[in-house]
């Protein structure tokens, strides 16, 4: 295959969960193809492929989907979110004819989305197979919520955008895919460590034989957290990268990072700038606190860490999330209530102390790389 033949994906900008997987599955893809021409159509933030991906991508900014709206990781606008979704999905005939266009014109010949309905319609007029990619369905997300009833041609405009997909490589902890013909499942997406853990520890000061505790709430952060009085400081290490601490209200991060008592910051920029990556600190943790996604929840099974998590909203996937967590990593909930008065000490003491399960297939990115190889030579 020549590189002026590349594959379009289509991401989600809902959060950074899609575009770290779908980052995972490129550079497997690169591994395999060097020669291989990539183009990303998201409006999730480029600094994030930038930072992580392995290989040139032509990125373009796009609003592909409009996910769900909200304030920060732990509240969401239900309201707002099927309003904003209606609206799109109404325009999506003027926007797939502009999409095909776009397709046509590079050359694609395979378009991989994870999970805008928008990339399913484009592709189908552009004559170009494209596959779904993903855990969930976005009319399995909007059709649990009762605001749904105000905008009724939403669910079956998004489930017949699905039914145009060649097919699906569905994720675990998963749900929706009832439109999609042909589904085959895929092992987790994960990004995994190369590194020794303790060597990461001494490179960020972190201690050699205390419990660490990373604070990771994605993309939209999480407001109003006492990071440098929970009550676990007293045994503990407190670890936050920028990303978290600049959205959460707290301390300005210097640069390099720094060491306020058994709190440190580092610069997530500076972090990836010395050679380490996102998932070498969940690998260097014994903890990891936040809301359940999938992207952090295959982080942590693939890389041998607990997760204490917290309630993030009304969120259908949440509740997926929490009944199949058990089976890939040591887990423990926290409340709300618990998480913002500094309430820690309890919910870490319970996940230290249970059993790991067995160790998941984390091998999806080479999977789903295979799978779009295979497709390529069927196109």
């Amino acid at each position: 295959m020549s590189n002026v033949d590349p594959v379009v994906f289509y991401t989600s900008g809902h959060g950074f969960g899609h575009a770290s997987r779908d980052i995972e599955v490129i550079n497997a893809l690169v591994r395999m193809r060097p020669d291989i021409a990539i183009q990303c159509r998201t409006s999730a933030p480029r600094w994030l492929f930038d930072l992580t991906a392995r290989a040139p991508i032509d990125f373009h900014p796009v609003e592909s989907d409009t996910g769900i709206i909200q304030a920060d990781s732990l509240s969401l606008d239900a309201p707002e979110s099927i309003r904003r979704a209606a609206a799109f999905h109404r325009d999506l005939d003027r926007k797939a004819d502009e999409e095909a266009r776009v397709l046509v014109q590079s050359g694609a010949r395979l378009v991989v989305a994870d999970i805008p309905p928008l990339a399913f319609v484009a592709a189908s007029r552009a004559g170009i197979p494209a596959y779904a990619f993903g855990n969930f369905t976005w009319d399995w997300i909007y059709e649990d919520y009762p605001e749904v009833a105000a905008a009724p041609d939403l669910v079956p405009a998004i489930r017949g955008a699905y039914a145009q997909a060649r097919g699906a490589w569905r994720l675990p902890m998963c749900g929706g895919f009832e439109s999609i013909g042909e589904v085959v499942d895929v092992p987790l997406v994960a990004r995994r460590s190369t590194r020794d853990p303790d060597e990461v520890r001494r490179r960020f000061g972190l201690p050699a034989d205390g419990p660490v505790v990373l604070a990771s709430f994605g993309g939209f952060g999480v407001k109003g957290v006492p990071f440098e009085a929970v009550d676990c400081l007293a045994r503990c290490t407190l670890l936050l990268a920028e990303t978290t601490v600049s959205r959460s209200g707290g301390n300005a991060v210097d640069r390099g990072g720094r060491r306020d008592g058994r709190v440190v910051m580092l610069n997530e920029a500076e972090l990836y700038a010395w050679g380490y990556r996102y998932e070498d600190l969940v690998a260097a943790a014994d903890v990891v606190l936040t809301k359940p996604g999938f992207g952090i929840i295959a982080e942590c099974a693939a890389n041998d860490t607990a997760v204490v998590y917290t309630s993030r909203g009304r969120f259908r996937e949440y509740d997926v999330l929490v009944r199949e967590m058990p089976r890939y990593v040591r887990c423990e909930f926290l409340s709300q209530a618990d998480l913002l008065a500094g309430r820690w000490a309890h919910a870490i003491d319970r996940v230290l102390s249970k059993a790991a399960p067995p160790r998941p297939r984390t091998d999806g990115a080479e999977g789903v790389a295979g799978l779009i190889l295979d497709a390529l030579a069927d196109s």
